[in-house]
Formats: structure tokens, C-alpha cells, sequence
């Protein structure tokens, strides 16, 4: 864990970037550090925690699972993504499992530090409802594509959401993509998913690099 300062730590995630020095200073007197190995339940579903958890560094796996134990891969969390505002403001168990995929660092605030910080400023209710907003839009597009897309249009909308600007501008998934989880995400067999993805190398729409990386031409867009 850096040596940095809960206030430091606090300044650097975007939900609490509109904070007063003094709103920012009480949010960093209440949360608490947290640092979870890879495989371990940041929050689980079914339970309730009482805290949001805002991811520093590492990267999380947002799951769900049904009573088969069959997984749905729903998202991926990146540094200054959170989890758990839903559950604080329904005060109903969370929708779905948050596991760290690899080492995650989080920052943990609890429910009456994170009521406190909304009334008290407007632009962070703001933040959270926009938060909100963008999973339920998310969430619109994955139902879309499960009902009205082909496999090769899922699996092209999901390798496009891994997907990152290198220093070129190239879209690029710089770690090796798992057929596995790329089928947990798009509701199909992990076999279907690797002719799918052998299918569009053959065909251009995406390179495979050497170090593992995956090279996304802009053809695929016209797929996903």
C-alpha cells in the first residue's frame, strides 16, 4: 500500500473530487484501507456490507450467480471505479458479487460517513445518481445485445468493452483475453467463443500479438 495519506488517497478519486477541503478531510477521517488477494470477496451477493468500496488500485470482477452456480460475468472495475452505493441507498442486499481479480487496494466508508457526505454536498449525490445512471445504460446494452445479437456481435461487444487506446491511439487489450470469461459475460459456451474469436483473426477483425495482447481493427465495430 502507498505511504500516501487517507486526504491524498481521497483526492484522487473522482466521486469525491467536488469536496470541500473540510468535507474532504472529515470523508478521509472515516475510511479505512483495505487490501484484497486475488479471488476474495470485496462484497458478496445475497449480503449486505453497510459500505461503499472504491477500488485504488488492482482491477474487480463484478458477478453474479445463480442457483446452479452458473456465473454471469456483469463488469469489470478499474481504479476509482465503487461498489455498494445501491445497497446503501435501498438498504437491500447486493445484486451481485464483487471479487478481486488481482491484488486490489480499496478505500472503505461506511453507511453513516456516506449518507453525511450527500446532503452535505450536492455535486457528489450528482456524482453517484450519473454513477447510477451509467450502470443502468450498461446494463440496457447487455440485455440488448443477449436478445437481439448474434455470437459474433456479443463477442465483439465484449472484446471492444476491454478494449484501450494504447499510446498510438490502437485499441488493444493488453492481457491475454479469457475465452472463459468472455463466455461468462456473453451467455454462450467457452468452445463457441474461441471459433468465434479464431474466426475473426482469420478474417482481420482482431490481431493476436506475442506477448498476448489482443489488437482490435476497426472492422469490428461494425460487428459489435
Amino acid at each position: 500500500m502507498s505511504l500516501l495519506s487517507n486526504l491524498d488517497l481521497i483526492r484522487r478519486v473522482p466521486l469525491f473530487s467536488t469536496l470541500t477541503q473540510a468535507q474532504a478531510e472529515s470523508v478521509a477521517d472515516s475510511v479505512i484501507k483495505r487490501r484484497f488477494k486475488r479471488g476474495e470477496c470485496i462484497v458478496e451477493q445475497g449480503k449486505k456490507s453497510n459500505c461503499l468500496a472504491i477500488v485504488l488500485t488492482g482491477r474487480a470482477r463484478v458477478v453474479t450467480t445463480d442457483t446452479r452456480g452458473r456465473e454471469v460475468i456483469l463488469a469489470t472495475m478499474n481504479p476509482g471505479d465503487y461498489v455498494g452505493e445501491m445497497s446503501l441507498i435501498d438498504n437491500q442486499p447486493h445484486s451481485a458479487t464483487v471479487k478481486a481479480e488481482v491484488q486490489t487496494d480499496v478505500l472503505i466508508l461506511g453507511r453513516a460517513e456516506f449518507a453525511r457526505c450527500l446532503p452535505e454536498n450536492s455535486s457528489m449525490a450528482y456524482a453517484v445518481m450519473k454513477g447510477l445512471v451509467q450502470r443502468l445504460r450498461h446494463a440496457d446494452r447487455k440485455i440488448e445485445s443477449l436478445a437481439l445479437m448474434d455470437v459474433y456481435g456479443r463477442v465483439a461487444r465484449a472484446l471492444l468493452e476491454f478494449a484501450q487506446p494504447d499510446k498510438d491511439g490502437q485499441l488493444t487489450i493488453k492481457d491475454r483475453v479469457s475465452r472463459q470469461d468472455v463466455a461468462k459475460m456473453i451467455g454462450a459456451s467457452r468452445e463457441m467463443v474461441s471459433r468465434v474469436m479464431k474466426d475473426l483473426e482469420d478474417r482481420g477483425f482482431i490481431e493476436m500479438a506475442e506477448d498476448g495482447s489482443t489488437v482490435i481493427k476497426e472492422r469490428l465495430n461494425s460487428l459489435g
